[in-house]
């Protein structure tokens, strides 16, 4: 697997981890150019951190990313380690994204990228999450990829609003800001 620059990037062997679609990631940081230098994100079910190291390739200032599985979170580490520069800091949180993610409360985020297992039961819950504890920054945008068939994407979670959705074959993803933004 390659990122931005092309750039080799450690991934696990198996199907434990799926990662984000090249066309995909693409996509997502060609829409979200303009917001990467010095920003915070999030990487949340990161898996071997594909999305979070694009962002520090891109100039994200601080990238935070949550797994649940073990040898994906220290693959994420190494990957994260390799591509992090000068002020760039990065942390990975190996545990439950919905454990983990009260841990957080008080930090903001510019960019949140999500992307649990298709079928998993983690998409309100999260979402939930991210709008009670205030981790999207007022001007931020949250990504929560997702396969049509699993999840419909609701309208609104408290104060975070379905802003728009794109679809790229099999995967699509959901963009949420706080409402009025």
């Amino acid at each position: 697997m390659r990122i931005y620059g092309n750039r080799p990037l450690k991934t696990l062997p198996g199907r434990d981890v799926r990662p984000t679609p090249a066309k995909v990631r693409e996509a997502l940081f060609n829409m979200w150019r303009d917001r990467l230098e010095g920003c915070r994100w999030l990487d949340l079910c990161g898996g071997n951190g594909s999305m979070g190291a694009e962002a520090l390739c891109r100039g994200a200032g601080w990238v935070v990313g949550i797994e649940k599985w073990g040898k994906a979170c220290r693959v994420m580490g190494e990957n994260w380690q390799q591509f992090a520069q000068g002020e760039q800091e990065y942390q990975v949180i190996c545990g439950d994204v919905r454990q983990k993610l009260p841990g957080l409360a008080g930090q903001v985020f510019d960019c949140i990228y999500f992307d649990p297992p298709y079928a998993s039961d983690l998409y309100q819950p999260t979402l939930e999450a991210i709008a009670s504890f205030h981790l999207l920054a007022p001007d931020g945008i949250m990504a929560a990829e997702y396969e049509p068939h699993f999840w419909t994407p609701p309208p609104q979670v408290q104060q975070l609003t379905l802003t728009r959705q794109k679809v790229y074959g099999n995967s699509a993803i959901a963009f949420y800001q706080e409402e009025g933004v």
